[in-house]
């Protein structure tokens, strides 16, 4: 009877930790977004984390005659990526991130998180 309750604790610890292994850990998607960056923050109370938000030119939209603009809203753990970003505000960015089924409190407040810029530069009006 003992073992039987002793393997049976095994096994959900171990379950229960794949499941916050692939919930937090595992990277669903990764990709590239280019756009102007709007902001770069740190930010939070006990964690402080870099959030930032990138404005992507829209062609398509919902009323005849404007443009829509989409903004993709990261997070950054390297703070020399962090440091770049917040130095160059303003400019047109190319930025890698991976995505997260969920968000952890020091990797920041959203599931996209910025690993490396591809390319800078300066925006053409």
């Amino acid at each position: 009877m003992k073992r039987i309750l002793l393997f049976s604790v095994g096994v959900i610890a171990l379950v229960l930790l794949i499941i916050v292994l692939v919930r937090y850990y595992y990277v669903f998607g990764e990709g590239v977004k280019s756009g102007e960056l709007n902001y770069l923050v740190k930010k939070g109370y006990v964690f402080k984390t870099y959030e930032g938000k990138l404005i992507q030119a829209g062609i398509r939209s919902r009323t005849a005659g404007s443009i829509q603009s989409y903004e993709f809203e990261f997070s950054v753990v390297n703070s020399n990526i962090a440091m770049q970003l917040m130095n160059n505000a303003g400019k047109e960015f190319d930025l890698h991130y991976k995505e997260y089924f969920g968000k952890i409190w020091w990797r920041g407040n959203t599931v996209y998180v910025v690993d490396s810029i591809l390319a800078m530069r300066e925006i053409r009006r």
